[in-house]
C-alpha cells in the first residue's frame, strides 16, 4: 500500500459505488513517508459520508492511527488480500474549510514534504489522537444549597468534609476536569453524591453572542500618513490583496492596524493576526482587549493540548472574532475570514526549521488568496523579499515614515571601540551616557545577543578552551548554575576545576555575555535595578510579564537583554539604547546576515524615544567607519535595503533566484558527503540544462552538531518553475537510494539559513 503522492485539489464530493465495485480510501497517515496509503472502508459505513478531509481511525502495523482521506478510487495497486479496512469513522463531514484543506496541500506539494505530516501540522494534537471534533460538555460538581460539613453522615469521613468544605466555598460548582487543581478526588464525590450533599450536573457548551459594541476604548487620532494607510487599506477589504505597511518604529503601525480591524469586526468577520514569538503575546493580547469588547483567543505551544483544541474549534464555528497566534496559528480555520496581518513580518521566526520547513509569511499570502481577503504585512524594516514583492508590484507598499504623537526618531551614533578599554563590555563613553541618563530619571536598555557569563573559557598557561564534544563549538561559560553548556545541542557539564590538558587552574572566561554584564552593571550602578530579559532569565511562567510590568511603571533602571527586547515592545521611558556588539554579520558566510545585522540594530534602536522625549543609540563597534554601519546610520534601513538589493542582484541570489537546500547529517563524515553526491549525480540527470545550479556537495558551516556529521547541497535557479518540476521526481529518487537509509536527510525550499 504505497501510492506515491501527486498534489491536485480535491473535490470534496459523496462517493457512489457501483454495486460490485470495492471503494479504495486513500489515506494521509501522520509519517514522514511523501505518498498515500490504501484502505477498504470501515465495516456498515455510509459511503456518502467518505468525503476528502474527513478522519478515520486504521490500523499501521501493530498500531492504530488517525488518517486523514484524501480521495476515494475503485482501484489499488495493492493486491485485494493485502488490503486492510479502516476501524471506524470520526467524522461526518470535512475537518477544515475548503480554503484551508487547499492550502494543506498547496503548502505539502509547494514545500515537498509528506501530506498526512502536513496535515498533522495544520490540526491541534487532540484531533491527531482522534479526539471528537465539538466542545465537550462541561460537568460540574456542586454542594447540595443545604449540605453541611457537619452533617452526622460525615463523623467519620474527614475526606469527604474537606471536599465538601472545598465545594462550598464554590457556589457555581467546580469542574470534573479540574478536581485536581482542588485536591478533589472522583471517589470521595461520589460518596458524597450518594449521600446526596452534592450533585454533579451537565452543561452545554454555548456560545458568547457577538458584541453590540466594538470598542472598549476611543480610537487614537491618526497623522495624515496614518490616514492615507488606512484609506488605502479600508478600500481593499472584501478582496484579496497583500499590503506591505512598512513604518519607522514607533510610526503607530499597530494604531492602523486596530482601526483597520474594527472595520472588519463591524462587517461580521473574523481576523487572523500572526506574531512572530510567544514572548509578544501578552503584550500584543492586552492592547487588543483593551481597545475591543471582543471574543478574542491566543494560539501558541504553551497552551495545554485541550486548550489548544478548543480555541480552534470556537474559531472555526465563528465563536472568536480575533484569533492571534505564532506561526502555527497560520492553518486556524475561519469561519467568517476578513483580514489577515501579518506583524514584524521580516522575522526569521516564521520559517519553521524543522520537520515541514514552511514560512508562515509567504503561507498568509497564499492563505488570503484562497479566502480572498487582504493580507497585510507590517515591519519598520521589511524583509529584502517583500520589498522585492512591492517593487515588482505584487504587494501594494505603504510608508509611514514619521513617529506617531510628538516623538522623534532617535539618533544613531557609532562608537568606534578598537582602541577603548571595556568594563564588562562597556565603554567608558557608554557609562558616561548611561548616568546621564538614569540621572535623568529615565531607563536604559543595553542591548547583547549573548546569552551565558562569557562565550569562551580559556587556560592561560596552554591556551586551551572548553569546547562542545558533539559539536564545532565552543561552550558557553554560565557561572550562576556553574555549568558549561552548549547553545546548539544543549549538552552541559561541569566547569572544570583545573584545564584538562596542561592541569594549570588559571581558567579564563573570554568575552561577556548577559550575565557577565548584568554582574558589573549592578557593581557600576547599585541605585539602579538591572532587568535581565533573556532566555535563561525568562523561564519561568510569569517571569516575562513580571518584568514587563517593573518596565511599565516607568521608574529609572536598566534593561540588559538579548533579541528579546528587539521585537516590537513599547517602552516609553527609555530614552537611550546601547548596542554592545554591531560586528557579527559583516563578514559572515550567510548572504542574509548583513540584512538581518540591520533589521536588529534598527528594531533595537526603535525602542529609544518613543514618548515625548528624544531618543539616542550608540553602537559600540570594532569596525564603526565599515560602509554598511555608515549607510545605516546615515541614510536609514531603506537606503541599506535598495543597496541590498543592487548587490543581491548583481549576485543572482534570492530574491532574484530561486533556492533548495538538500542537508544530510550522518554519525560519519563520509556518509553524509556520498550520500549528497549520488543525489547531485540524480540531479543533473533529471536537468541536464543549465537551469538549476548545483552548489557542492560542501560540508555546513557547523559541520558538526549534535553528535553528527553534516553536509549540504545547493540548487540554485533563476526561475521557479525548472527548480519544482527537478524536485518531485528527484526525492522519489532520493527516496529510493539504498544510502538514503544509512543518512537522516531533508529538503529545505526557500531556505533562510545554510546552517
Amino acid at each position: 500500500m504505497g501510492k506515491t503522492f501527486a498534489p491536485a485539489c480535491y473535490a470534496r464530493r459523496p462517493v457512489f459505488i457501483r454495486r460490485g465495485c470495492p471503494v479504495i480510501l486513500q489515506l494521509a497517515l501522520p509519517s514522514p513517508l511523501r505518498r498515500l496509503f490504501d484502505y477498504l472502508p470501515p465495516l456498515g459505513c455510509n459511503p456518502a459520508l467518505l468525503r476528502p478531509g474527513v478522519r478515520l481511525r486504521v490500523p499501521f502495523g501493530r498500531r492504530e492511527v488517525v488518517g486523514v482521506l484524501i480521495r476515494t478510487q475503485q482501484h489499488s495497486e495493492v493486491p485485494a488480500d493485502k488490503l486492510r479496512a479502516a476501524l471506524e469513522l470520526l467524522d461526518h463531514e470535512p475537518l477544515l474549510p475548503d480554503s484551508v484543506w487547499q492550502l494543506a496541500l498547496r503548502t505539502a506539494q509547494y514545500y515537498q514534504h509528506s501530506l498526512g505530516d502536513t496535515l498533522a501540522w495544520a490540526l491541534p494534537s487532540l484531533l491527531r489522537q482522534g479526539e471528537a471534533a465539538q466542545m465537550p460538555d462541561q460537568w460540574i460538581w456542586q454542594a447540595a444549597p443545604e449540605a453541611r460539613a457537619d452533617d452526622p453522615s460525615l463523623n467519620r469521613a474527614p475526606k469527604q468534609q474537606a471536599a465538601l468544605r472545598v465545594l462550598k466555598q464554590h457556589p457555581h460548582g467546580i469542574q470534573h476536569t479540574n478536581l485536581a487543581r482542588f485536591d478533589l478526588q472522583k471517589a470521595t464525590l461520589d460518596n458524597l453524591q450518594s449521600k446526596g450533599l452534592v450533585s454533579l450536573t451537565c452543561h452545554r457548551h454555548q456560545s458568547k453572542p457577538r458584541p453590540s459594541q466594538w470598542l472598549h476604548a476611543a480610537e487614537l487620532p491618526l497623522n495624515s500618513e496614518q490616514q492615507t494607510a488606512l484609506h488605502a487599506l479600508s478600500a481593499g477589504l472584501g478582496r484579496f490583496q497583500p499590503y506591505l505597511l512598512a513604518g519607522v518604529t514607533g510610526s503607530g503601525k499597530t494604531e492602523v492596524y486596530l482601526q483597520l480591524i474594527h472595520q472588519v469586526l463591524r462587517a461580521g468577520q473574523q481576523v487572523l493576526v500572526l506574531i512572530p514569538e510567544i514572548n509578544l503575546g501578552p503584550q500584543t493580547l492586552s492592547r487588543f482587549t483593551e481597545r475591543f469588547n471582543a471574543r478574542i483567543a491566543m494560539l501558541h505551544s504553551n497552551l495545554t493540548d485541550r486548550e489548544r483544541l478548543d480555541v480552534w474549534l470556537k474559531a472555526r464555528a465563528g465563536e472568536l472574532d480575533i484569533v492571534i497566534g505564532t506561526r502555527s496559528a497560520l492553518f486556524t480555520p475561519l469561519a467568517k475570514p476578513g483580514l489577515i496581518v501579518v506583524d514584524e513580518e521580516h522575522d526569521a521566526s516564521y520559517k519553521q526549521q524543522e520537520g515541514l520547513r514552511y514560512h508562515a509569511r509567504d503561507l498568509a499570502v497564499l492563505r488570503g488568496r484562497l479566502e480572498n481577503v487582504p493580507v497585510l504585512l507590517g515591519s519598520a524594516t521589511p524583509s529584502l523579499e517583500s520589498l522585492h514583492n512591492a517593487q515588482q508590484g505584487r504587494y501594494a507598499q505603504l510608508k509611514l515614515n514619521q513617529r506617531a504623537g510628538h516623538a522623534q526618531p532617535p539618533k544613531l551614533l557609532r562608537l568606534d571601540i578598537k582602541s577603548r578599554p571595556l568594563d564588562g563590555g562597556l565603554s567608558q563613553p557608554l557609562l558616561g551616557a548611561m548616568r546621564d541618563t538614569l540621572g535623568k530619571g529615565q531607563q536604559v536598555l543595553v542591548f547583547l545577543n549573548r546569552r551565558g557569563f562569557a562565550p569562551t573559557l580559556l587556560c592561560s598557561h596552554c591556551g586551551w578552551q572548553a569546547e562542545c564534544s558533539r559539536c564545532d563549538a565552543r561552550l558557553t561559560l554560565h557561572q550562576r548554575q556553574q555549568r558549561l553548556r552548549c547553545h546548539h545541542c544543549d549538552s552541559q557539564r561541569r566547569i572544570p576545576e583545573a584545564c584538562p590538558k596542561c592541569q594549570s587552574t588559571e581558567l579564563l572566561p573570554i568575552g561577556v555575555g548577559t550575565e557577565r554584564s548584568e554582574e558589573r552593571l549592578l557593581e557600576l550602578f547599585p541605585d539602579y535595578p538591572v532587568l535581565r530579559i533573556d532566555r535563561d532569565s525568562t523561564r519561568g511562567k510569569h517571569s516575562m510579564q513580571a518584568l514587563f510590568a517593573q518596565i511599565q511603571r516607568g521608574e529609572p533602571c536598566i534593561l540588559l537583554g538579548t533579541q528579546m527586547l528587539a521585537k516590537g515592545h513599547h517602552f516609553p521611558q527609555v530614552t537611550l539604547v546601547a548596542i554592545l556588539e554591531a560586528d557579527g554579520g559583516l563578514f559572515s558566510a550567510d548572504f542574509r546576515a548583513a540584512e538581518r545585522m540591520a533589521q536588529q540594530i534598527i528594531q533595537v534602536a526603535g525602542r529609544a524615544g518613543r514618548d515625548s522625549q528624544p531618543g539616542r543609540v550608540l553602537i559600540q563597534s570594532q569596525l564603526a567607519d565599515h560602509p554598511l554601519l555608515v549607510q545605516l546610520c546615515e541614510s536609514g534601513y531603506f537606503a541599506f535595503a535598495e543597496q541590498a538589493l543592487h548587490e543581491r542582484r548583481q549576485a543572482g541570489l534570492p530574491p532574484f533566484s530561486q533556492m533548495a537546500l538538500l542537508r544530510a547529517e550522518a554519525n560519519q563524515p563520509a556518509l553524509a558527503e556520498q550520500f549528497l553526491q549520488q543525489a547531485c549525480t540524480l540531479a543533473e540527470g533529471l536537468c541536464p540544462s543549465a537551469s538549476v545550479e548545483l552548489l557542492g556537495p560542501v560540508p555546513a558551516p557547523m559541520a558538526k552538531r549534535g553528535g553528527k556529521h553534516r553536509a549540504q547541497l545547493l540548487l540554485l535557479s533563476e526561475q521557479r518553475a525548472p527548480l519544482h518540476q527537478l524536485l518531485a521526481p528527484w526525492l522519489a529518487q532520493l527516496e529510493s537510494l539504498p544510502e538514503g537509509r544509512k543518512v537522516r536527510w531533508s529538503l529545505d525550499v526557500d531556505p533562510i539559513d545554510t546552517y
